[in-house]
């Protein structure tokens, strides 16, 4: 079954674009699209969607508060629309408060058609980070930009085994389970177990929102450790 995408970008030129290359594959299917946020809500309570590409800056309603509606939503089942927030990497600092909203990750705007592909595929397959090395270098760029979340630190750290606090650094560094498990000395199969540890312990719907937590709450910084 194709991946069902939906478009939702203020720019009718860019959406149109993002269709031709989407149209041509074989797994993938534009099957929505919309202005804003506010239509994309509209047109998601009637139209099967597997993944969203959501601009940020947009009217009426822009990408991260219907980010936020969509995962709340859905409630973040396995069924439930995946949001790819679609950036430009020198104005939306926003995108950091998308993926604090639920979005799976984001890409630039202007990202090879290729790397694009592949992302929306990872995300409907359940993938949560999206090219590991662009979400740290983005989070590196926005963390000092942005306000921590109400109530950081959070003690739910403490809940952690150091195990898991050293799989959580490494994931806020960008590393996937491969790599984890090989700096490790370590199965990848133990690697997923400590990831679901720390979801479960730390109220977490995915591996981005972990990267959050670890920036927000200090155990990793802008530019490394």
């Amino acid at each position: 079954m194709a991946i069902r995408v939906m478009l939702v970008d203020d720019q009718a030129l860019l959406r149109t674009g993002f269709k031709m290359v989407l149209s041509a594959q074989p797994d993938m299917e534009v099957t929505a699209e919309a202005g804003d946020g506010a239509e994309a809500l509209d047109v998601l309570r009637s139209t099967a969607v597997d993944v969203v590409l959501m601009d940020v800056r947009m009217p009426r309603l822009d990408g991260v508060e219907a980010t936020r509606r969509i995962c709340q939503e859905g409630g973040g089942g396995p069924g439930d629309p995946k949001v790819l927030i679609l950036t430009t990497f020198d104005l939306d600092e926003y995108a950091f408060s998308a993926l604090k909203a639920g979005a799976a990750g984001f890409m630039l705007k202007d990202v090879p058609p290729d790397e694009l592909l592949g992302a929306i595929r990872a995300v409907h397959s359940g993938d949560a980070v999206v090219a590991p090395s662009t979400t740290r270098r983005l989070l590196d760029r926005f963390v000092d930009l942005l306000p921590s979340a109400p109530g950081a630190p959070r003690p739910e750290l403490d809940l952690l085994t150091d195990r898991e606090r050293e799989v959580l650094l490494l994931i806020a560094q960008g590393l996937s389970n491969g790599e984890i498990a090989a700096q490790l000395f370590v199965s990848e199969a133990t690697v997923k177990t400590h990831v679901g540890r720390i979801l479960g312990k730390l109220g977490l719907r995915d591996r981005v929102q972990a990267v959050v937590l670890a920036y927000e709450t200090g155990l990793v910084r802008a530019g490394g450790r």
